[in-house]
């Protein structure tokens, strides 16, 4: 599965801090169902066995929506379960090492907080960049904050689509337009949410609006 512009409107990053005796697959499937574009299963804390299976669920639930599938940071996971791709940090690992890793029909997303980062990354292979914070986040203590100047010279350094990531709301997503950006990645302002499918839409209609006013 390629990465397109479009496929990373809406860019959902799985957090299980907001479960509430629900499972994770059924609010990634009502994430779905509200126009999640994209997800991205992201899991600090579980052990190998149960994330592979819940990775494997997660992948056919997002196989029958035709959304990428990727894993965060886990390259081994991703490549033992064929997932779409991976999504690694700056020290994770080199963009090439993973392609190494993964093969060419892979997709992968490199976090990026400088123009120095983006350009390495795209020359090493990534596919696409997360850039963020863009507002304060609570989900990341060590997220740097990356301001609208910074990632607006992002979006024009580099040929592969951008998304930016931290602190997005239905409510600040338009002071991101004019940035160059093809979409955004949330994770609080989908999964933290009590109805996770008028969230999403929600979300999906306001950053519509928000690449519209260039």
């Amino acid at each position: 599965m390629k990465c397109d512009k479009k496929g990373l409107l809406l860019y959902a990053v799985t957090d299980r801090s907001w479960l509430n005796g629900e499972t994770l697959y059924s609010q990634v499937e009502k994430a779905l169902q509200g126009g999640a574009t994209f997800i991205q299963l992201r899991e600090k804390n579980l052990d190998q066995d149960h994330f592979m299976e819940e990775a494997l669920e997660l992948k056919k639930l997002c196989a029958a929506y035709h959304v990428p599938f990727v894993i965060n940071d886990n390259v081994e996971i991703a490549a033992k379960m064929d997932a779409d791709g991976v999504h690694v940090g700056q020290s994770d690992m080199e963009a090439g090492d993973v392609r190494a890793k993964l093969g060419p029909d892979k997709i992968i997303g490199v976090s990026a907080q400088t123009v120095e980062q983006a350009i390495l990354a795209e020359q090493r292979g990534a596919d696409y960049l997360g850039v963020g914070a863009v507002f304060h986040t609570g989900s990341k203590a060590d997220a740097e904050d990356v301001s609208h100047e910074t990632l607006t010279a992002i979006c024009n350094a580099v040929k592969i689509p951008v998304i930016a990531i931290g602190g997005i709301t239905r409510d600040n997503v338009t002071e991101l337009s004019g940035s160059g950006i093809c979409g955004i990645a949330v994770i609080s302002a989908i999964f933290a949410q009590k109805d996770i499918v008028s969230a999403t839409k929600d979300l999906k209609e306001q950053t519509l609006r928000m690449l519209e006013n260039k």
